[in-house]
């Protein structure tokens, strides 16, 4: 089966194949209020983060795709790869990004008895050990980019990687991702990358985490 980023992001890129009259990308509403997600990541942060850089992403492939469309140049279209990854992986990844946290009140840090709660102490020993090797393993990306717990097709096993810059995961199944650009935590964090990953588990959405991971073992 094809993991939810490759399906994800074919469409997306697809799109610069075809005709002009394809319809534009939109930036996805959040499924909570922008405070939300206070303590832990500030409204501020969230307001920036989204209707800023989410939406930067969202034009930038907009107009990448509708380039793309027009152009005769093989040349232009080479040119515009970097452009297509960069912009339509942001897009991949904030999407999957704001349904990846909840509330703290709600859904939020909640990891309840079931399959992926199992999955994580089969292949990491224990929660715990999970997100201490998941922070530690992100924290170590230099300069931007994302952490993930992905699913292994190939060996049926949960594994924690990481890509650079917006770059979209392809290699697995993406099961949580952790945007560790400085927009997503500066504001609130500083330069303080461990606080802000240790803080996050208290919003992450285990219970849609877990609806991916069922996707993907079928």
């Amino acid at each position: 089966m094809l993991s939810l980023a490759r399906s994800s992001l074919r469409p997306s890129l697809s799109r610069a194949f075809i005709a002009s009259g394809a319809s534009l990308h939109t930036l996805p509403p959040l499924p909570y209020a922008y405070n939300a997600l206070e303590p832990y990541i500030s409204e501020e942060i969230m307001k920036l983060h989204h209707q800023k850089h989410h939406q930067t992403y969202v034009n930038g492939l907009n107009a990448a795709e509708e380039t793309y469309a027009k152009s005769d140049s093989t040349r232009e279209k080479i040119a515009l790869q970097s452009a297509l990854k960069f912009n339509g992986g942001g897009h991949i990844n904030h999407s999957l990004f704001w349904k990846n946290l909840a509330p703290a009140n709600t859904d939020g840090g909640k990891l309840a008895d079931g399959p992926l709660k199992k999955a994580i102490e089969r292949d990491f020993g224990s929660v715990e050990d999970f997100k201490k090797k998941f922070n530690a393993t992100t924290a170590a990306i230099q300069g931007s980019g994302w952490g993930w717990l992905g699913f292994n097709e190939s060996s049926k096993k949960l594994e924690i990687v990481t890509t650079a810059n917006q770059d979209p995961l392809i290699s697995h199944t993406p099961i949580l991702g952790v945007d560790i650009w400085e927009h997503a935590f500066y504001l609130q964090y500083k330069n303080v990358k461990p606080d802000y990953l240790n803080a996050i588990w208290n919003v992450i959405n285990f219970k849609e985490a877990e609806s991916r991971l069922l996707e993907a073992s079928k």
